[in-house]
């Protein structure tokens, strides 16, 4: 009975051929076995093939190479590398030779886990067992190192398999193509896609899709357009796969009518949009922070029949999350539970974030505590979610507790996760416990970045130790990190805030680092200089070389007389935008958990 086209089509309609053959006393062949099992592994149902493969064992006895191909490449479609490799070890005390394709399996297997290491394990192993390695063996490299980030490790293995004789095909392109548009760097994408017209390969809908992606991203719509465009004309019928980038991109911008557009006409191309379509669409209003307009969409949706999913819910709870709305990501997250939807750890870290981000920390450890029961565990990021949280709050004993349960969870804290710690610390006053945060990181092989420095900046100018904040400024610049606006906004506006006398190394330094964002071509706008003013007249009441180098660095229409008049009457009367504190606002000194 031809079952292989039926397996993949539906798997419920073989299975029910399957009961039939057995009714009427029809013992099920090792080949039928294979079939069934390699079907349940194309729809990612390995517990069903390993079902299978048990009862085959059972009623055949003797298996081949072939069975446990298929039930290995079931299992790592799933990610289920203990069963493949448990697998793997019975085959060979069974004596039974892997087919090449077992350790393709496997290879991408361990791609999927991002497992490195055993992949390029397998790859050796493959060659010891005299197999020549070809386009599939090297693409499974190239797959994995572009999974992993490491594009260069891919052009390198790319190289390798071309001197061996091997040529690329599409798919080996559109892997090197799609990891430089991760990474953003569109001029070597479009590098790969030159060099693969140049070997006389056509684009395929992939590769089409690819470069629908990157024009997006790189903000190009109407060269998006246009590969749609072309798609069509070649009667390359394009999928949601192609729509949904320009969906979102028009979104993004701001620009409903156009997405609504391109909606239509997806559907009038035949192509169905899915919640997938939607999604995209939402997601482009909350990356503008329209929540309202991408709640709106919902309504959309249920018009169209289509039900929203989890992923739809978790992109509108972040949207809320960002404002700090917590009934609101509340009321969605309710909603998912509602819905019987699968909660994941995403779900949770967006939670977390609308609790930590409204200050409602007693309700992010309510989250934690659903988090335990439903058997989730909290990842790196949900970390610094909470560590960022407390850090607000300047309760480094909170924060400290939080890295200790982290270590014992053998969670590795990030940059961010000190950062945050490290912030922690600054508002609590303890200095001290912030440097041994900083020798900390040394030894595991972590690096301070920017905000790092910032945030120490503005800690040792909080603790009154100017000369300090200075010092941590040059070893800024002396690891090789290029101040940026805001290290320079923190660092000044912590030292002028404690520059009350004219002479001494406060005033010499503030002296230095204006002269430098001059020479670096930096303004800063009128209201950082009206704030900077104050302490400025308290200073200098009558001019000098401060606010020679001060006034250099201020907005070109500083000196009309209005605004001076505006200032003079901000000084004498005391009011004005920004209090009397030199601490940033909440919402710019604490982006580490937003970068996450």
């Amino acid at each position: 009975m031809p079952l292989s086209s039926q397996v993949a089509r539906d798997m419920r309609g073989a299975l029910s051929c399957v009961e039939e053959m057995k009714a009427e006393g029809i013992e099920l062949t090792i080949v039928t076995y294979s079939i069934l099992i390699s079907g349940f592994g194309k729809i990612n149902d390995a517990q069903s093939a390993d079902n299978l493969f048990k009862e085959a064992k059972t009623n055949l006895g003797d298996l081949n190479g072939i069975i446990y191909s298929n039930i290995i490449h079931a299992h790592c479609q799933s990610g289920n590398m203990d069963r493949a490799e448990e697998l793997v070890r019975e085959m060979e005390e069974d004596g039974i030779d892997a087919p090449i394709d077992a350790y393709h399996s496997m290879m991408h297997g361990y791609t999927i886990i991002q497992d490195e290491k055993k992949c390029l394990i397998v790859f050796e192993r493959l060659k010891e067992c005299c197999f020549t390695p070809s386009i599939i063996s090297y693409g499974c490299l190239i797959n994995l190192y572009v999974k992993i980030g490491k594009v260069a490790k891919a052009i390198a293995i790319s190289n390798e398999m071309e001197s061996y004789g091997i040529k690329h095909n599409n798919k080996t392109y559109s892997m090197l193509i799609s990891g430089f548009i991760h990474l953003h760097d569109f001029t070597n994408a479009f590098r790969i896609f030159e060099e693969m017209l140049k070997s006389g390969l056509q684009p395929d809908r992939a590769i089409y899709n690819l470069l629908i992606e990157a024009f997006c991203k790189m903000g190009n719509m109407d060269r998006a357009i246009r590969i749609l465009e072309k798609m069509q004309k070649e009667r390359m019928q394009p999928s949601n796969r192609a729509f949904r980038p320009i969906i979102e991109g028009f979104a993004v911008a701001g620009d409903m009518k156009r997405a609504l557009d391109i909606l239509d006409l997806m559907r009038r191309s035949g192509c169905a949009p899915t919640v997938m379509t939607y999604n995209a669409l939402i997601h482009g209003l909350i990356r503008k922070n329209q929540v309202e307009r991408a709640v709106s969409v919902l309504n959309k949706m249920y018009i169209a029949g289509i039900t929203p999913n989890e992923h739809t819910y978790t992109i509108i709870m972040r949207g809320y999350a960002a404002t700090g709305d917590i009934a609101k990501a509340f009321e969605y997250f309710t909603k998912i539970k509602e819905g019987g939807l699968k909660l994941d750890v995403y779900i949770y870290e967006t939670l977390l974030r609308a609790c930590c981000k409204s200050g409602r920390m007693q309700s992010a450890l309510a989250v934690t505590r659903e988090m335990s029961s439903q058997k989730i565990s909290r990842n790196t990021f949900v970390y610094n979610i909470l560590i960022d949280g407390w850090a607000r709050r300047g309760d480094v004993w909170e924060a400290a507790d939080l890295m200790k349960q982290m270590k014992e969870d053998g969670v590795p804290p990030n940059i961010h996760t000190y950062t945050s710690y490290i912030n922690a610390c600054c508002k609590a006053g303890d200095m001290q416990r912030a440097q041994t945060v900083i020798d900390e990181m040394a030894d595991v092989g972590l690096k301070p970045n920017l905000k790092t420095y910032t945030t120490l900046i503005k800690g040792w100018a909080r603790a009154s130790l100017p000369d300090r904040a200075l010092k941590c400024f040059e070893e800024m610049k002396l690891a090789g990190l290029k101040p940026d606006e805001a290290a320079y906004h923190c660092l000044v506006t912590s030292l002028l805030s404690r520059a009350t006398v004219m002479e001494g190394s406060t005033y010499t330094g503030i002296l230095s680092v204006c002269r430098e964002m001059f020479e670096n071509d930096l303004t800063v706008d009128m209201r950082t200089a009206v704030h900077w003013s104050r302490w400025l007249h308290k200073i200098e009441m009558t001019g000098g070389a401060l606010t020679e180098a001060l006034q250099r660095i201020f907005p070109p229409d500083w000196n009309s007389l209005e605004v001076l008049g505006e200032v003079s009457d901000s000084v004498s009367t005391g009011d004005s935008d920004y209090s009397s504190d030199s601490d940033f606002s909440d919402g710019d000194e604490n982006q580490e958990a937003d970068d996450n």
